[in-house]
């Protein structure tokens, strides 16, 4: 015997059908949507932390960029840092070192200076993993200190870099 279909093309069903018996024996017919294709590598929403750490070299990239410019946008700021900039604004609210100056609408304009302290920052809860209050406590502590810490990390790495290469040279 031949199934009618009043939805599709004779003998041709665009979705699967499922069929299920329901109470009183009568019978249910549903469409059963095909499996989604998976995600090939892209995700939605947030990146986590450990996304975020696949990228060691981002400080030494800054480091490596000319900041040629007296001020710069927070979407400038934020492409730098490959960050979103209400993640920014977050730091912002939360880092009392991060003072950018605002113009008449409200805009903010970040300084060479902003900056510097930004890549602090960064270092510290990102490649250090410190927790906000913690990065707050270390920066208050002594925020010199946490300066020269890092600025001796990234001396450091750059002689590790440079001797990586005389190593594969030879």
């Amino acid at each position: 015997m031949h199934q009618l279909d009043l939805f599709s093309t004779a003998g041709t069903s665009p979705l699967p059908m499922a069929v299920k018996a329901g109470p009183k024996s009568k019978v249910k017919v549903r469409a059963v949507a095909p499996p989604a294709e998976p995600n090939l590598g892209k995700k939605r929403g947030r990146k986590s932390l450990k996304e975020f750490s696949e990228d060691p070299d981002l400080i030494m990239e800054l480091d490596k960029l000319v900041l040629d410019k007296q001020y710069y946008s927070i979407s400038e700021v934020a492409a730098m840092f490959k960050v979103n900039t209400s993640l920014i604004r977050y730091w912002e609210n939360e880092f009392d070192i991060l003072q950018p100056k605002k113009n008449r609408k409200g805009d903010r304009l970040f300084r060479q200076e902003d900056i510097h302290h930004l890549k602090l920052i960064y270092h510290l809860l990102r490649e250090r993993k410190y927790t906000i209050e913690g990065a707050k406590q270390k920066l208050k502590e002594d925020r010199k200190l946490a300066a020269r810490n890092f600025e001796m990390v990234q001396a450091l790495l750059k002689v590790r870099g440079f001797l990586t290469e005389l190593k594969d040279q030879l």
